[in-house]
């Protein structure tokens, strides 16, 4: 059975993300980000959202650990400034639905979203630039940088909350990330 661990930054709807994986039927935990990295035992991992950079605890770790990685709000963020990305503050602040376009149908994680799709995001912070070998894969008009992956490295980032009922098709999100462990 496919393994998935989520990373605990935090945030406020980490349990939700862990929920999401299970309904899916898959083996999934919750684990603290200050976990050892040598701990994890995982096909994947989903760093989740949380409050900010400050307690991120040892999240970069895990990004060493040769499994696929989603990345959610705080989690993308986690992605891009470790990779040589850059994080800054959104224009627009707090939480809200936002019309996210896929600009890659071929992205093995979102492509096979609707072109034009509803989600609820948090823009406090976002990703200004995306690291070195990944795609700018959806944008919005709150945030121009939604959605980003390295399919090299098997590394994706959203800076939505698919788990969460207001985001349309979060559930697709997750069954896609899970194929993508399960290759």
């Amino acid at each position: 059975m496919t393994r998935i661990v989520v990373i605990d930054n935090h945030g406020q709807f980490t349990h939700l993300e862990r929920r999401a994986l299970r309904d899916l039927g898959v083996d999934t935990e919750l684990v603290d980000n200050d976990t050892d990295p040598n701990d994890i035992d995982a096909d994947g991992i989903v760093l989740s959202g949380g409050p900010d950079m400050d307690r991120i605890g040892r999240s970069p770790d895990y990004l060493d650990l040769d499994v696929p990685v989603l990345g959610i709000c705080l989690g993308m963020q986690i992605l891009a400034e470790e990779l040589g990305g850059r994080v800054g503050g959104g224009d627009y602040g707090g939480y809200a639905d936002v019309d996210v376009e896929i600009l890659d149908d071929d992205d093995p994680l979102i492509g096979s979203l609707a072109p034009e799709t509803r989600v609820w995001a948090s823009h406090a912070d976002e990703v200004k630039e995306v690291p070195e070998g990944f795609t700018h894969t959806g944008t919005s008009d709150v945030c121009t940088i939604e959605a980003m992956s390295d399919t090299e490295r098997n590394l994706y980032g959203v800076q939505w909350h698919p788990e969460v009922a207001h985001t349309d098709e979060g559930e697709e999100v997750f069954e896609n990330f899970i194929d993508i462990c399960e290759q």
